[in-house]
């Protein structure tokens, strides 16, 4: 399914403030909660959706990368089917995350009386939910040649983390049938208290303490893991990153990070992309500059030079009497588009060399050249050159 424009999801302008992003989420997450619409699961994805789009609008970077590259921006290859959950986006959020958030926004509350729904605490139903541990997120550093960007690239990470237990197979537990049912909750990982008010009869639902919400507890722990149900252990995760992502994109792959102590659900791996600077092509966005030094001679006489590309190595015409800052475009050879929209072109800017020292003979011939017309600079010239170093203020 084709993800929505976050904007359209929110019902605001582009121009949206941060207060009015937020004000556009609270009135979502009111008329979408779990709490006023239970058992609909069209109400459910529409509370996610706007979470989602919350969470990447009210980010000021997010919100700049989603505006530039759209979905991709924030979203990686989730969107063709890749591997990846996002360029730093929500793809990776669990109803925890959103429901913490959704708190934060509301004073720490719903502001339905009910509690959350999610990998931890309470259903939207009334009823309760064990809990399940999640694990942390890892986070990793890739840097990147300029032709890894071009073409994109597989990388491999031996990643030290924690890893379900072999002994317990992630239980915690020594052995079979070394849990058992929580005698104080009986299974269900809470506890309801009544207290008499001015009120009348006030009734909360808390996690569990004897066992924290996980509905049973452990006779006999694993000797292995010391109950946690995870160990440290090492893990080659293969990446594939696509074409044409830039220095800060962060992406994301869901289920990669530290697994979530027994049995739990494992955290996510966040790739941050670097790029190595290029000794020749600079990059402005999809486009690649280079600046091209020629010598006098080949600057008035006209000629053919090699400028180089991403690949090796490119042929262009020099036309006589080129001036410095002409800019020639090699179009469609620069870096392909996140989005998959194209490529950029290579931008060749002219600068010409002017010896530093001259021999006897080459100064005589120059101060002849010099007494010529044709090596005065005319008006039409000036005017033309001024106009292209104006450019580089404007």
């Amino acid at each position: 399914m084709e993800k929505r424009d976050y904007y359209e999801v929110l019902e605001v302008p582009k121009t949206a403030t941060a207060d009015e992003i937020k004000k556009a989420y609270r009135k979502k997450a009111i008329q979408y909660h779990p709490d006023k619409n239970p058992g609909d699961k069209t109400a459910e994805e529409k509370f996610k959706e706007a979470a989602e789009a919350y969470e990447v609008l009210s980010n000021p970077e997010k919100r700049q990368r989603y505006d530039q590259f759209g979905h991709a921006g924030v979203s990686g290859a989730a969107g063709n089917g890749g591997p990846f959950g996002g360029f730093g986006g929500s793809g990776g959020m669990s109803m925890d995350d959103i429901f913490s958030m959704f708190g934060d926004i509301f004073g720490g509350h719903s502001g339905f009386g009910g509690g959350f729904g999610g990998f931890s605490g309470f259903g939207s139903n009334g009823g309760s939910q064990t809990r399940v541990h999640r694990g942390t997120d890892l986070r990793v550093k890739v840097r990147l040649t300029l032709q890894e960007v071009a073409t994109g690239v597989e990388k491999k990470f031996k990643l030290k983390k924690y890893v379900p237990c072999s002994h317990c197979h992630g239980t915690g537990a020594e052995g079979d049938g070394a849990t058992e049912t929580c005698p104080t909750c009986h299974g269900t990982g809470s506890v309801i208290r009544k207290q008499q008010t001015i009120l009348g009869t006030m009734q909360t639902r808390s996690v569990c303490p004897t066992c924290n919400g996980e509905g049973k507890i452990i006779k006999n722990k694993c000797k292995e893991c010391g109950g946690d149900g995870i160990v440290m252990g090492e893990e080659v995760v293969t990446v594939k990153i696509p074409a044409g992502v830039a220095e800060g994109m962060q992406l994301s792959m869901s289920g990669k990070g530290n697994a979530g102590k027994r049995n739990g659900v494992p955290g996510d791996l966040f790739i941050l992309v670097s790029e190595e600077p290029d000794k020749e092509l600079i990059r402005d966005e999809n486009d690649l500059i280079y600046n091209l030094l020629l010598d006098f001679p080949t600057a008035a006489l006209g000629g053919n030079v090699e400028v180089p590309t991403i690949d090796g190595k490119a042929k262009i015409k020099v036309e006589a009497g080129t001036q410095p800052g002409k800019v020639l475009r090699l179009r469609g050879m620069g870096l392909p588009d996140v989005n998959g929209y194209g490529k950029g072109d290579i931008l060749i800017n002219i600068s010409i060399y002017v010896p530093e020292t001259l021999s006897k003979d080459e100064k005589k011939a120059l101060e002849k050249m010099q007494q010529s017309d044709n090596f005065q600079p005319n008006g039409s010239i000036k005017e033309r050159i001024f106009k292209r170093f104006k450019k580089l203020f404007d």
